[in-house]
């Protein structure tokens, strides 16, 4: 006998499940349950595919089957299933560690709160843990496909686990695994076969698999006049794919109990989209918007929630290609009839079928997203609040459905409280403007107090205020939302729009002011110039149409990009400033050439520019002050 210690991590989710989740322990049979459904799909699919497992049905392969036996007198629950079992190996790797890097963060993510924390656990793959709720201890008795020996594993769910070899009576004639639980007070709960039958058709009434319950069931005999005990066993679920039957057949709560079945979730979801094509291509599509973003939602190893289904036979469940990456929040099912069940994951980047079912899909989750931003904008408000940084990467990449998008994000303004969408800004517009405007490049209040909206505050005109990291990099390829412009307010272009007849005479008076400027700060900007967009502050910078902001640049040097060309902005000078007038006023000032460089460095610090000299910009600054004090 084998005796090892669980992986750190898994003793410390053991003592939080044990100690944190009470509320909930009936999730450990949905777990298990679905534990085993997933080890059935993969033998059913190995054995429709692969010739070496073709071999084995009826030798070595059972029909595919759940079975539950409950023995009430000794308080145990014996979970067995005809799926592609485990050696030795699987057994430490599935058992004793956590093998997903993102499953880590599942004790960062508890909360205290059960019904949150009984959440995550599906959420995060590592329902089987959730057995030691109920359990004083659990043996795990499991044969490999193809493969001759059995081994037990066995734990108190404490400190680590025993794994040996059986034979004889003790191992299993055919591939799968049979868990034994040994109920402690907790879980005597559950050694009652009505329960365990209203547990399976709560949770897992959809499995595409025979579930069959043995238990001591009680009748009443009329003659004797008392309860009579018989064993019997009785299939206790549909066993059938749902999300084939008609729309019409289902109720909201068949939808909502297959979503918690499927993610292992205990919230409902926001929304789902059920879909059934017929013609050139047949398929079937189920599709969830989860009430909360998934946790993994930004994390280079995030698992993708749709499964692949074949003519019913499950494919895959992690695959990236069923839907694109900012899509990758939703949750559901893709079931074809005309993909090969022999697909892999290669086979599926360069499918046609699966393409046009992806483009289909795509289309039709965001078209039903519109809708409900129009009929229920309460409702959509909450998926925003989860989802709307994902639809702006929609925008990065997928041309063909950037119009959809850019009606379904929405945007914080000058002009309203809350979130706004570009149609309602549009319909706002003022009858001289030229575009609609925005503003990127920092925290929201960073934004709103930038010079650069200065003058159309001053003006009345509505600025959207975009203050998501990816905004700045996503919104530079966006350059018109319908037939109306989408501008940025710190591109040099943008100021073009604003000029009035009294800038060229401004400018010119200016230019002596404006070149003394350039000379003083030299290579440092591309040129100094009039501005037409500053109502109370001095200086600003810009950039133009084709060049990175001062925030972009600073992005992709931290996404390691280290070889870039120098930043050179375009500085613009406000020429109503009263330090512009003084200085204008006395071209001799002796204090011109700080003045030229701190109104430089301070358009910088405004920008969120870190400055290359902090300690000469100090000294300059301390120069100034003792001058003027």
């Amino acid at each position: 006998m084998s005796k090892q210690q669980f992986q750190t991590e898994v003793s410390q989710l053991l003592q939080l499940i044990v100690h944190s989740l009470y509320s909930h322990p009936e999730i450990f049979l949905r777990e298990l349950i679905s534990n085993s459904s997933d080890a059935l799909d993969k033998l059913r699919h190995l054995s429709l595919t692969d010739d070496k497992y073709k071999a084995l049905v009826g030798n070595g392969i059972d029909s595919p089957r759940i079975d539950l036996e409950l023995d009430e007198a000794n308080k145990t629950l014996t979970i067995s299933d005809t799926g592609i079992g485990m050696n030795e190996e699987d057994l430490v790797s599935h058992l004793g560690t956590i093998a997903r890097s993102g499953t880590k963060n599942f004790l960062a993510q508890l909360s205290g709160d059960a019904r949150k924390d009984s959440n995550l656990i599906g959420q995060f793959g590592v329902g089987f843990y959730s057995v030691f709720m109920v359990a004083d201890r659990v043996e795990v008795i499991s044969r490999k496909a193809g493969e001759e020996k059995t081994y037990k594993w066995t734990s108190d769910g404490k400190i680590g686990f025993d794994i040996e070899e059986v034979s004889g009576a003790d191992a299993r004639k055919n591939a799968g695994t049979t868990i034994l639980i040994h109920f402690n007070d907790e879980g005597a709960q559950y050694a009652n076969g009505w329960r365990l039958q209203e547990i399976v058709r709560k949770y897992s009434n959809h499995i595409a698999f025979p579930i069959f319950l043995t238990y001591d069931k009680s009748d009443w005999d009329a003659e004797k006049k008392e309860s009579v005990k018989t064993r019997t066993t009785e299939q206790v679920n549909a066993a059938s794919a749902m999300w084939r039957r008609s729309r019409s057949e289902l109720t909201d709560d068949d939808y909502r109990e297959l979503y918690k079945s499927l993610t292992g979730a205990w919230e409902d979801p926001l929304f789902w989209f059920h879909t059934r094509a017929e013609g050139t291509l047949e398929y079937t599509t189920l599709f969830y918007i989860p009430g909360k973003a998934p946790l993994d939602l930004y994390q280079a190893d995030y698992k993708g929630g749709v499964k692949l289904y074949v003519k019913r036979v499950f494919i895959m469940d992690d695959s990236k290609d069923l839907l694109p990456q900012y899509l990758r929040f939703v949750r559901g099912i893709i079931d074809s009839e005309d993909l090969p069940l022999n697909v892999s994951r290669e086979i599926l980047q360069q499918n046609k079928v699966l393409t046009s079912i992806k483009t289909a899909s795509v289309k039709k989750i965001l078209s039903e997203l519109k809708t409900i931003a129009t009929n229920d904008p309460e409702k959509y408000s909450q998926f925003i609040a989860e989802y709307n940084r994902p639809l702006k990467e929609g925008l990065y990449g997928d041309y063909a459905n950037r119009e959809t998008l850019l009606d379904l994000i929405r945007f914080k303004s000058t002009k309203v409280e809350g979130l706004t969408s570009l149609a309602e800004a549009k319909e706002r517009i003022q009858l001289e403007q030229k575009a609609l405007y925005y503003i990127t490049g920092g925290s929201e209040s960073m934004l709103r107090n930038s010079p650069l909206l200065e003058i159309y505050k001053k003006k009345g005109i509505e600025v959207l205020i975009l203050d998501d990291d990816i905004d700045e990099i996503v919104f530079s390829t966006v350059t018109k939302y319908g037939d109306i412009d989408l501008k940025a307010v710190n591109k040099s272009s943008t100021s073009e729009d604003l000029k009035d007849d009294s800038t060229p005479e401004k400018a010119e008076e200016l230019k002596p002011l404006l070149e003394k400027i350039k000379a003083t700060i030299g290579e440092a900007v591309k040129e100094v110039r009039a501005s037409s967009r500053l109502a109370d502050s001095p200086s600003v910078i810009v950039s133009d149409e084709d060049e990175p902001s001062a925030r972009m640049r600073q992005m992709m040097q931290a996404m390691g990009q280290k070889n870039l060309p120098e930043l050179k902005p375009t500085l613009e000078i406000n020429p109503d400033h009263e330090i512009i007038r003084k200085l204008l006023a006395d071209p001799s000032n002796s204090k011109a050439e700080d003045a030229a460089w701190l109104l430089f460095d301070q358009a910088l610090l405004l920008e969120g520019v870190p400055l290359k000299d902090p300690a000469t910009f100090v000294q300059r600054l301390n120069r100034v002050l003792n001058q003027s004090i």
